[in-house]
């Protein structure tokens, strides 16, 4: 079967776990052409040579460590020329050159308008989708009542009509829609492959914060060493360790990390529930998906939610981390191997 696979640009996440899907689908002697746009279409250009195709995609614009919706608008606004040729330009290409019989799109537009303009059968793979097709069982403050209310429009729009949707979720959510499943986070192969252990460092992933601030704050937990990923840089600084991204390196780190600090992003946190690490999670303003992991990491007792970091709420979580570790000795996924099974019956349909 010949499939088109789209994957957005932004957040490295859906590169990630795209690849372990298109990996398993070429394993299953599927023909897969993909479309993407910045870091992602370079993470999967080098993975599949000759594959991958290069869009231009939608850009987050951050002000003060959040989005910034008008900032966002302006940006794409500014680009939507240059974003209106250029993927036209691939739509003519993969018109001529490729026919799918079949279109999966992990919350990526391109290949979901292809898909309506050809009237191709279209598979939605994400985690977002549970925003708009599933039963929230977490308090929704006024404070996110809006970001909810955009947030679950957008899901809503984004791809429409698909003949099935498999929703990427650590957490059990009541679904509310027909041709929709629940399977277990795609976890790339480095995770399945790593050896757990409990070490007395703890591991923080971001960049979104300020650097003075996260020393600020770390620095004031004496005895903990951090491991901090995402400023891009070799230093240490008194208990703090700051390092460049590496996979082999911070997967390790991952692996025998006591614990994990972290915003909301699902991909990271859904590596650290597989592993079983304790998660201080503070999601980024506006951005409700992340305020749903977060609050369901608090509600399954594998973590803490909090607004921000500071060293009182960090004192907080380590008091109850042996809780935390105990809490997740509970969760259990067989892999990947509920979304595969389920993807092959799908797929045997359109045969």
């Amino acid at each position: 079967m010949n499939i088109l696979y789209g994957v957005p640009g932004e957040g490295m996440g859906h590169a990630t776990r795209s690849k372990v899907i298109i990996d398993f689908l070429l394993e299953q002697n599927h023909n897969v052409q993909v479309v993407s746009s910045s870091r992602a279409y370079q993470f999967l250009n080098k993975n599949f040579p000759k594959r991958v195709h290069e869009i231009e995609g939608m850009h987050f614009a951050f002000k003060d460590s959040k989005v910034s919706k008008t900032g966002t608008v302006l940006l794409n606004v500014k680009n939507a020329s240059k974003l209106l040729f250029q993927n036209f330009t691939e739509y003519l290409q993969l018109k001529n050159n490729f026919k799918p019989d079949l279109v999966i799109s992990d919350f990526e537009t391109f290949t979901t308008l292809f898909a309506k303009k050809h009237d191709l059968p279209l598979l939605s793979i994400d985690n977002m989708q549970v925003i708009n097709r599933c039963k929230l069982d977490i308090p929704i403050p006024s404070s996110e009542k809006n970001n909810y209310t955009i947030s679950k429009s957008i899901v809503k729009v984004k791809v429409p009509n698909a003949q099935h949707y498999f929703i990427s979720s650590f957490f059990e959510a009541q679904i509310l829609k027909e041709n929709t499943t629940i399977v277990p986070p795609i976890i790339r192969e480095a995770i399945i492959n790593a050896q757990p252990q409990g070490g007395n460092h703890i591991l923080m992933y971001q960049s979104s914060s300020n650097i003075n601030k996260v020393t600020e704050v770390l620095h004031q937990i004496p005895e903990y060493t951090f491991y901090v990923y995402g400023f891009n840089k070799e230093l240490v600084n008194k208990n703090i360790i700051f390092k460049t991204f590496s996979e082999d390196g911070f997967v390790s780190d991952l692996a025998s990390a006591k614990a994990v600090i972290a915003n909301g992003g699902f991909s990271f946190i859904s590596e650290a529930v597989y592993l079983k690490k304790p998660i201080y999670s503070f999601p980024l303003q506006d951005q409700f998906e992340q305020f749903v992991n977060a609050s369901y990491i608090e509600k399954l007792g594998y973590g803490r939610h909090f607004e921000q970091l500071t060293a009182d709420n960090l004192k907080a979580f380590l008091f109850d981390i042996t809780k935390f570790s105990e809490n997740l000795e509970s969760y259990a996924q067989n892999e990947n191997e509920v979304l595969f099974e389920g993807l092959k019956g799908v797929l045997q349909e359109n045969l």
